[in-house]
């Protein structure tokens, strides 16, 4: 038997939150899915659910280096609030370095957020908007800024030498805030951009590279790493159980 087609969507943070959220999204309908599998997307999330009507539960994500089956739900769904790197210093304000492929239960009454804000998601969005904006800071590190949209207007392909010139950070200066905030090098956090990054192609049926792997050998030794299958299994996406995957929308 096929499991429940799960219902996604996703919407995208105001533009003063650019710098710090990724997305808000909602995952319905878990409520009998199984087999399903978390892959690697570079981001932080925090994971709000109900479990009764009047309890609010909150998880905190580290980021995922490595594919892993998403555990059984006893709730049918959830909404998310996925974080650039940047929010780990600025408004989580704690680094997640100790969070690699695992998560932790935040208070319930985390940044303020009630059991109530998760009525909907429209009311969801408009609620986190209001207490994530109102955590912004006055000021952050422009080279810390400037780091990360770099990185990010390249899909993770920049070299560390490249990112030092442009910020005026050395590359042990580099490495060691990565690790220090995130727990991982800047090179394995660029590789999941770059997996990240080859995901619509593959949606689309392109199973071979796009960005710079060396060969083809290279690239499916780096979606097996990340996806834990071939670019072939991972097109195939049976059950749509690569939760992830859902962001490129059905072909």
């Amino acid at each position: 038997m096929e499991s429940p087609k799960l219902d996604f969507k996703p919407i995208t943070p105001d533009q003063v939150l650019y710098d710090f959220v990724y997305a808000y999204s909602s995952l319905q309908q878990l409520a009998g899915f199984k087999n399903g599998v978390i892959i690697p997307n570079g981001r932080i999330d925090l994971i709000f659910s109900q479990t009764t009507p009047d309890e609010l539960q909150i998880v905190l994500m580290g980021l995922e280096t490595e594919p892993k089956p998403i555990p059984e739900q006893p709730i049918d769904g959830f909404f998310a609030i996925s974080l650039n790197p940047l929010a780990v210093e600025y408004l989580l304000q704690q680094p997640v370095a100790d969070l690699l492929n695992r998560g932790v239960y935040l208070p319930a009454d985390f940044w303020g957020f009630q059991a109530a804000d998760l009525v909907n998601f429209e009311t969801f969005c408009s609620r986190a908007t209001q207490l994530l904006t109102a955590r912004l800071p006055v000021d952050t590190d422009s080279r810390k800024r400037s780091l990360f949209q770099l990185i990010f207007a390249a899909n993770g392909e920049i070299a560390i030498q490249t990112l030092s010139k442009a910020i005026g950070w050395s590359e042990r200066q580099i490495n060691r805030y990565f690790n220090q905030q995130l727990g991982l090098s800047l090179k394995a956090y660029c590789n999941i951009l770059r997996f990240q990054a080859s995901l619509p192609h593959i949606r689309a049926g392109a199973l071979y590279p796009q960005l710079n792997f060396t060969d083809q050998s290279h690239f499916i030794k780096e979606i097996r790493k990340h996806a834990g299958v071939s670019p072939k299994e991972l097109f195939r996406n049976q059950n749509d159980r690569f939760l992830q995957f859902l962001v490129y929308g059905s072909r």
